[in-house]
């Protein structure tokens, strides 16, 4: 048992460390006021003292901890919390680890809490104060720095040192390449183990590539489908090792699939618009039914491109070439960016002046800033875990597809990013009718009539639930609103035979709310595709034999190269 002389020296440490906090926290809001969109100080109240927003910090937190049993309590409860970062024994049984981590979390806990204290902020201030003090704590955590982290001491001292040298290694090759390793090189390869299933590449752009899938059905769905994947990253999201492949899936289940493999932007490329995009859209659509000599594709739009889908339903419509579309099937895709999430912190005067800063030589956003963006959302889980692992253990990340795939950054045309985010994240005009016109045809997204399947995500950090529910408030027609659990990537990829995750329907009924949507929904266990391939069926049944242009290559267009094609491997 301590005696009261340990007590004292530990108050007078914990009491040193509180205030080396609170400078520290105070020096790194006031450097975030000059970061791009991260500014912890308001553009309205660019003439206050950062200092003065930390007192009165500091004074609301002091509330929580005026007392030194309250304190106490907090740590006892901040030890007990359950934290993959502090998995390691040691953070329990040894008491100089044990208090670090319990007065860490205990500080952490107060400082998230301050934020929800401070008055005078609006919730768009408030939610850059979230988010800057939660990327603070999560750096500042002891099992970030290899001196205050046990299984790194244990390793080098096990190893003689050589983790630590071999992280220095994995370090300086990061810096080199300019990101950080989330898999290691050489465990996947596009057309070896991953996006391996059978097609050919059948129609070209400088834009993009047709990828047409072989059918392993006797039977097909008469009416095709179209993919269309964020340009933001590479397809094969949907194509990753067979068991997790959407694609095989599909096909499996009886559906003539097309995919759109998008270019990464280079500067044969960079002055590409959203017109562009949604001309590429129109343009896949024709050329799959004139191929198959139909009158309509099912589509499905991911993330970004089920975005720019909306547009091209609205400008088929004003057509009065809405027939085109049999379906719209969107993965996590927002049309109302009210409720956007944390991607709007992003989109800040300054962030914009430094993406125009960055695509002033070449015209083209480098990937690698958009990969640094999203793994900060979620800097804990994406940026963290491998410093410690990479760098201070000096371990090899372990082979993980989805993360291989996380890594294969995509360069994007820097004109079209910068009005993507300034039109629909900084001033939200989709859902103004008329407000954003495409090839000479205003959107209006209520002119949607189209049979829509809608899925989010419930723990999305990218598109948020409760943004991607906006479809339902502007679109019309049928619609069917899946909440699948994970997020934003695993919330989509879930094969039926992994038996993972869950996803909510109304059965019968609607919701005007997803608050409404939760309470009357039905929960499923497992996949939700098997969901949607009813639905996508119950649109249209029929079927025609897998032969003739049904086959790749076997129809008006020849085969240009076998998929995956060499678009999507190139950087």
């Amino acid at each position: 048992m301590a005696d009261s002389n340990d007590f004292t020296d530990m108050a007078q440490i914990m009491g040193k460390a509180q205030q080396a906090w609170m400078k520290a926290w105070a020096e790194q809001f006031n450097e975030s006021a000059k970061a791009p969109g991260l500014g912890a100080v308001p553009p309205t109240a660019a003439d206050a003292d950062p200092m003065e927003w930390m007192q009165a910090g500091a004074q609301a937190w002091a509330k929580g901890l005026d007392a030194w049993r309250d304190m106490l309590s907090d740590y006892e409860a901040a030890g007990q919390a359950k934290d993959r970062r502090f998995a390691d024994p040691q953070w329990e049984e040894n008491p100089a680890f044990a208090a670090m981590k319990a007065h860490y979390l205990a500080l952490s806990k107060g400082m998230l809490e301050t934020v929800e204290k401070i008055e005078g902020l609006d919730e768009e201030q408030r939610e850059q104060l979230r988010f800057s003090t939660r990327e603070f704590v999560d750096a500042m955590s002891p099992a970030n720095f290899p001196l205050t982290n046990p299984q790194v001491i244990a390793e080098a001292v096990e190893t003689q040192g050589e983790s630590l040298a071999h992280g220095m290694a994995n370090l300086l090759g990061d810096i080199a390449k300019g990101q950080i390793t989330q898999s290691p090189e050489g465990a996947f390869e596009l057309g070896r183990n991953l996006a391996t299933t059978p097609g050919k590449v059948v129609f070209e752009t400088p834009l993009y590539q047709l990828i047409h899938y072989a059918p392993t059905t006797e039977k097909v769905l008469k009416t095709p489908l179209v993919i269309f994947p964020p340009w933001i990253n590479r397809f094969y999201i949907l194509d990753l090792t067979p068991e997790k492949s959407f694609v095989r899936w599909a096909v499996e289940q009886g559906v003539s699939l097309f995919m759109v493999s998008w270019k990464s932007a280079d500067e044969s490329i960079a002055d590409i618009t959203m017109d562009d995009y949604v001309g590429a859209q129109e343009e896949a659509i024709d050329v799959v039914c004139d191929l198959l000599e139909v009158k309509q594709a099912h589509t499905i739009g991911y993330c970004v491109a089920g975005s720019v889908l909306a547009m091209t339903l609205a400008m088929l419509a004003a057509k009065g070439e809405a027939d085109k579309v049999a379906s719209a099937t969107l993965f996590t895709a927002q049309i109302d960016f009210s409720e956007a999430g944390d991607l709007q912190l992003f989109t800040g005067d300054d962030t914009m002046a430094t993406l125009e800063q960055l695509t002033a030589d070449t015209g083209v956003l480098d990937g690698r800033v958009l990969a640094a963006t999203f793994n900060m959302l979620r800097g804990r889980d994406l940026v963290w875990s491998y410093v410690v692992n990479n760098y201070w253990m000096g371990k090899d990340p372990r082979p993980f597809d989805l993360l291989h795939w996380n890594g294969d950054v995509t360069n994007l045309p820097g004109a079209w990013h910068r009005d993507y985010l300034d039109r629909l994240y900084r001033k939200n005009l989709m859902v103004e009718p008329g407000a954003i016109s495409v090839l000479g045809h205003p959107v209006d997204l209520t002119a949607i009539e189209t049979p829509l399947y809608i899925q989010a995500g419930e723990q999305d950090h990218i598109a948020p639930a409760a943004s991607v529910w906006k479809w339902m408030d502007h679109a019309r027609g049928e619609k069917r609103f899946v909440l699948a659990g994970s997020g934003h990537i695993a919330g989509v990829v879930n094969p039926p035979s992994a038996k993972k995750y869950h996803y909510s329907v109304l059965e019968k009924g609607e919701a005007g709310s997803l608050e409404e949507f939760r309470e009357k929904a039905t929960r499923r266990e497992g996949s939700w595709w098997p969901d949607w391939i009813e639905w996508l069926k119950g649109i249209d049944d029929e079927t025609v034999d897998a032969k003739g242009a049904r086959v790749p290559g076997k129809g008006k267009l020849k085969p240009i190269e076998d998929a995956p094609g060499r678009y999507v491997k190139t950087r």
